[in-house]
């Protein structure tokens, strides 16, 4: 539903938004001006209302940044402001964000081949097969190596097989990702966290660190330095007149489409307000927008358990999710959704309708959890709903013009499934349906 969170938080004006000086805070220390949410015409109870959906979905630490500035702030149970979390695969971006400083210090190229700073025989393909794989390939999940391993997080060469010529697939693989960290060390001379250290982490006032698990290299950090890093890129890779990325077309094609396979992922951030989009572990395309009720122009990065960073370059809005999740996702994207719908909600009631952009088609589920039956409920008549595995396959598809069903779904094992619906205007709408 992409309704008024693009407006609400500028009732006052439209204009200044776009042009308003942001806010830094200092690189060391607690301090950091807020804004108070009465002053964007947000209703504590409805505040109360998103904090009880965060606490519910197991969250630890909920950051909203305007302008710079904090508006909400938010730790459940132990969790405090200094509590370190881990940012799973959100950290990818940074990895992204150093790989661009990298390349504008002249150290490595995008155009490179992998091998140049892996080595021959990095991967079990032949040399020709592995000679065409890029650094730009393993940016945008195009390395063409099969994701279909028994173990996608495993960066031996053993577990690195092909499937098609790079580029010419878009595939969720950690293996491939997580060598990007040797290229850059590689490249640089240095350790991966010695390099963030002096290029990204001393500039902003950041804390955390790369940490080695399994076969991962994931960041943990407090909730706030991840807000100071989507503070940075809302400002371009400018830390309070300090640009820190001076490569332009790099930041450019890191935070657009980067490849004809999935529009919406670009160097490892995801894209909003595309046609189409792609998920792990699938490689079906989804119709319409990764997240509806987010603004069109948002980037995010998204990890496991529903680690989120969604910045908004347009309206100057950042904002911070670390937590957990009962659904093992790598990228639980409609949870960052859902967030996004009671976020629209915040504003208090208005009668300028003008504000609200007119709703999308949207569906409720019920009971979900489901058991034996389902139940779809839609605010328009809706031609088709489909029902897929998290793989994108679709398991079971019903025709029909009713704005309320009742659907058999026995059959269906255990698990976690998405639910798709095409409203009569041509609108998709997809949600999550839980089947015990």
């Amino acid at each position: 539903m992409k309704k008024s969170f693009l407006f609400l938080i500028f009732a006052f004006t439209t204009i200044i938004a776009n042009t308003q000086a942001l806010y830094f805070p200092p690189t060391t220390g607690t301090a950091w001006e807020t804004i108070s949410p009465e002053s964007l015409n947000w209703c504590q109870n409805k505040i109360d209302n998103l904090y009880a959906y965060l606490d519910d979905n197991n969250t630890k630490a909920f950051i909203l940044l305007k302008d710079g500035k904090i508006v909400l702030e938010k730790y459940f149970g132990s969790h405090t402001q200094i509590t370190p979390w881990q940012w799973a695969s959100a950290g990818k971006t940074i990895t992204a964000f150093m790989v661009g400083i990298a390349q504008q210090e002249n150290l490595l190229s995008l155009s490179h081949t992998s091998s140049r700073y892996l080595g021959q025989g990095w991967t079990s393909c032949t040399p020709e097969q592995e000679g065409k794989i890029t650094i730009a390939h393993q940016l945008t999940m195009t390395t063409g190596l099969d994701d279909g391993v028994p173990d996608p997080f495993c960066t031996l060469n053993t577990c690195l097989v092909y499937k098609a010529d790079a580029g010419t697939r878009w595939a969720y693989h950690n293996g491939p990702y997580t060598l990007l960290d040797k290229v850059v060390e590689n490249a640089t001379g240095t350790t991966l966290n010695n390099y963030t250290t002096q290029k990204l982490k001393n500039p902003t006032g950041l804390t955390g660190a790369f940490v080695t698990v399994g076969s991962n290299n994931v960041f943990f950090s407090n909730a706030r330095s991840m807000a100071r890093f989507g503070l940075l890129i809302l400002n371009r890779g400018n830390w309070n007149g300090n640009q820190l990325l001076t490569d332009n077309n790099y930041f450019d094609q890191m935070i657009t489409t980067s490849q004809a396979h999935n529009l919406s992922y670009g160097y490892l951030w995801w894209l909003n307000g595309k046609s189409t989009y792609m998920v792990p572990g699938a490689q079906f395309k989804f119709n319409g927008s990764l997240n509806p009720n987010a603004p069109a122009s948002m980037i995010a990065a998204m990890g496991k358990d529903g680690q989120f960073l969604n910045v908004v370059p347009q309206q100057n809005i950042v904002w911070v999710r670390m937590g957990e999740t009962p659904d093992n996702l790598s990228v639980p994207f409609l949870l960052n959704d859902k967030i996004w719908e009671y976020l629209n909600q915040l504003e208090c009631n208005t009668t300028n309708e003008s504000l609200i952009d007119s709703p999308v088609s949207t569906a409720e589920i019920f009971p979900n959890p489901a058991g034996e039956t389902l139940s779809i409920r839609t605010n328009q008549q809706i031609s088709k709903l489909e029902i897929l595995d998290l793989r994108g396959r679709l398991l079971q598809q019903v025709n029909y013009q009713e704005i309320e069903q009742k659907i058999n779904i026995h059959h269906l094992p255990r698990g976690i499934y998405l639910v798709r619906t095409l409203s009569a205007s041509g609108e998709w709408w997809t949600g999550k349906l839980i089947k015990e």
